[in-house]
């Protein structure tokens, strides 16, 4: 029987290929017939993870393929905007797009003309939402809680990764530090908090990485580090501290929670394939409850299936994502992660940047790039 969700893929660089491995998982709802990969090398590598795909010369002729029922885009970031407006304008099948959504303040009308009445699910890929230790803060936080008056994220990790043709070294494929790591995060803040930004203030620059590296002549002018205050319109406050020089850590991420009745933490180890050897197994995921009273923190173990593990760099969470975005598609749930979470995230990072630039707060209710400032925040972006 011909499996309900046949994807399209548009980029099969490192995240394309974590995509490809958690597909090959559900073997029995979703399979790979169809890529679009310009590069030869990365393409050998996606036709070794699925040698029954169907290659392409480009997305005009992998549209063209009738045998594709959704598409992924999991090409550089400065194209995900064109892509989807290509997919728009040809045949708006159902999308999941990677972060971010767009990379430059002034596509941010152009996105909202993009999405309105998509007539297909539209998800964006947010994948730390679905790993199993902060899916676990997630559910479990207001009630440990008792209402979060302060949420902190820190992220402690390696330098960014080499990409095909170095794409990730400028702001301007990127969208920068801040929008290409942190849109994670700052989606997460809206998902914890269920709340939407008005004010943020960051500080943050280039420290130590990628100083000394050039490309035709250029020197990379991506961040390696920055602290974010969020202010929330309910009252909550958030920040984020970020670190690209820190993969001796123990854990990657580090989520704390805190509300009147006490606090709640998630601590996610980094990608195994980088933790060395000789320090033995890699740590497991955990959760950290510490009530006000009884006072006395108790911690619990949140182990994820070896085979996800070992499927991508992000503690499980592709293919649960994966799983939810099937369902949506085949119409037994509602998109999780829309187009209006996405250009939320977004606004966020750049708004941070701004911040740190400028050495003033920023606020999103006047901020030309907010979806405050370009339709309701209760607008229904699919």
């Amino acid at each position: 029987m011909t499996n309900p969700l046949r994807y399209g893929i548009i980029g099969c660089g490192m995240m394309g290929q974590e995509h490809l491995r958690n597909i090959a998982l559900m073997d029995d709802i979703a399979e790979v017939v169809a890529i679009f990969e310009p590069d030869t090398e990365m393409r050998n590598a996606a036709r070794a993870l699925a040698p029954q795909a169907r290659f392409h010369d480009s997305v005009v002729d992998l549209l063209a393929d009738p045998g594709i029922t959704a598409l992924l885009i999991a090409s550089p970031n400065h194209l995900h905007l064109a892509q989807l407006q290509q997919i728009r304008a040809t045949r708006p099948l159902p999308v999941l797009v990677e972060k971010p959504l767009f990379t430059d303040p002034a596509q941010a009308r152009d996105l909202q003309a993009l999405v309105q009445d998509w007539p297909a699910p539209l998800w964006v890929a947010m994948e730390y939402r679905y790993m199993p230790p902060v899916a676990a803060l997630v559910r479990e936080v207001d009630n440990l809680t008792g209402g979060i008056q302060m949420l902190t994220i820190r992220e402690h990790r390696f330098p960014f990764l080499p990409k095909v043709g170095d794409w990730n070294r400028f702001n301007r494929n990127s969208g920068g530090t801040l929008v290409e790591k942190c849109c994670h995060f700052f989606d997460l803040m809206r998902l914890i908090l269920r709340d939407d930004p008005v004010r943020i203030m960051a500080s943050g620059g280039q420290a130590v990485n990628h100083l000394t590296e050039r490309y035709s002549g250029e020197t990379p002018d991506i961040w390696d580090h920055a602290y974010v205050i969020v202010d929330f319109a309910r009252g909550a406050r958030a920040m984020l501290e970020l670190c690209m020089f820190a993969e001796g850590a123990r854990y990657q991420e580090e989520i704390s929670a805190i509300g009147p009745a006490g606090k709640v933490e998630c601590l996610v180890p980094g990608p195994g394939r980088f933790w060395p050897a000789h320090l033995g197994a890699p740590p497991v995921a955990q959760l950290i409850v510490s009530p006000r009273a009884p006072k006395g923190p108790h911690s619990m173990d949140i182990p994820v299936d070896p085979a996800l593990l070992d499927a991508g760099d992000h503690n499980g969470s592709t293919f649960y994502q994966h799983q939810r975005f099937a369902a949506a598609v085949m119409g037994h749930a509602s998109v999780e992660v829309t187009a209006l979470d996405g250009w939320w995230a977004v606004a966020m990072g750049m708004a941070a940047q701004d911040s740190a630039i400028s050495g003033q707060a920023v606020d999103l209710r006047q901020s030309p790039y907010a979806p405050s400032a370009c339709v309701p925040v209760s607008a229904p972006l699919v």
